[in-house]
């Protein structure tokens, strides 16, 4: 598994209505492969796209009746984008798949190959009615920098979501979307320890890291913004670790980062040594990550209440 990963995020607003449906998508998908180009200059080892970019500009009865299977005409248009880039893309579309629509993420590997579909776990209301079917869960997709998470728009809301993805260990999740999701998506950074790559249309896209903080975002002069994320690393609590971190740099000094935010008393803990992932140094020093810590100070409240007499 790849540890350190440069990620791509690309705002797109559409490039306006053409004559017909079909002239539209066109347009879309060459501007698309425009903006694709400046994450390629950027070296970036993955990149996506906003909610159903393919067909911004169509109403949702258009795009429902353009939605095609993986693979198909949009699909490979990306798929040798892939290739001839050597990058992994989201293509967010409308997906027909056994008689079914979904509001998918398509995750497409660097030669070009399908690796899996997201379903968007909570349309709209607008969405069912116009005929898009929900996602069962949210899956996680593989991929060479491990587990990949995912979120549209609308799911951003719902909390069944991202706890799907934390208990499958997702360090990075990816947020195709008509919305910026602001706030929320610091929140579901911070409170899951993940980092969140935030893709809409217009200005405003993000990456945030686990601490909740924004590391970059997109405006109208700089629609593509791309960072170098360190995927092997854990989130930890200073109670019980922070008198052992002299001894942890002591050892490794650069080769482990220490990445506190005071406020809320916890930092990122991350390992920058090939062979020697994050864990080991945990279990070496005998740190706890924060999840360790708040389970075990949920069992010994619970040992402090059985004692208690009832009242």
């Amino acid at each position: 598994m790849t540890k350190n990963v440069r990620v791509a995020s690309i705002s797109f607003s559409g490039a306006g209505r053409a004559s017909g449906a079909r002239e539209t998508v066109r347009r879309n998908l060459e501007a698309m492969s425009g903006l694709l180009e400046k994450a390629y200059y950027d070296e970036a080892d993955i990149a996506c796209f906003p909610e159903t970019s393919p067909t911004i500009g169509l109403s949702i009865e258009e795009s429902v009746a353009l939605a095609e299977p993986v693979p198909g005409s949009i699909f490979n248009f990306f798929s040798s984008r892939a290739s001839e880039y050597n990058m992994n893309i989201i293509l967010p579309m409308l997906e027909l798949t056994e008689g079914h629509v979904y509001n998918s993420a398509i995750l497409i590997g660097r030669d070009g190959g399908y690796l899996g579909s997201y379903h968007k776990v909570h349309p709209t209301i607008g969405e069912i009615e116009a005929g898009i079917t929900p996602g069962f869960e949210a899956n996680v997709l593989k991929s060479e920098f491990g587990p990949l998470g995912f979120a549209i728009c609308f799911d951003l809301n719902f909390r069944d979501v991202a706890e799907t993805l934390a208990e499958a260990n997702v360090k990075l999740v990816f947020f195709p979307s008509a919305y910026p999701g602001g706030l929320q998506l610091s929140i579901w950074a911070f409170d899951y320890g993940v980092y969140m790559v935030s893709s809409i249309r217009g200005e405003g896209s993000v990456i945030v890291d686990p601490l909740g903080r924004v590391l970059a975002k997109s405006s109208l002069y700089n629609p593509v913004i791309c960072k170098t994320l360190n995927l092997d690393y854990e989130v930890l609590h200073l109670d019980y670790n922070y008198e052992k971190l002299v001894e942890v740099k002591r050892k490794y000094g650069s080769k482990v980062e220490v990445d506190v935010s005071r406020p809320e008393a916890v930092f990122i803990f991350a390992s920058n040594m090939e062979g020697k992932p994050v864990g080991e140094i945990i279990a070496e020093f005998n740190l706890e990550t924060r999840s360790q810590y708040f389970n075990r100070s949920k069992r010994v409240r619970a040992d402090a209440l059985e004692k208690q007499p009832h009242l």
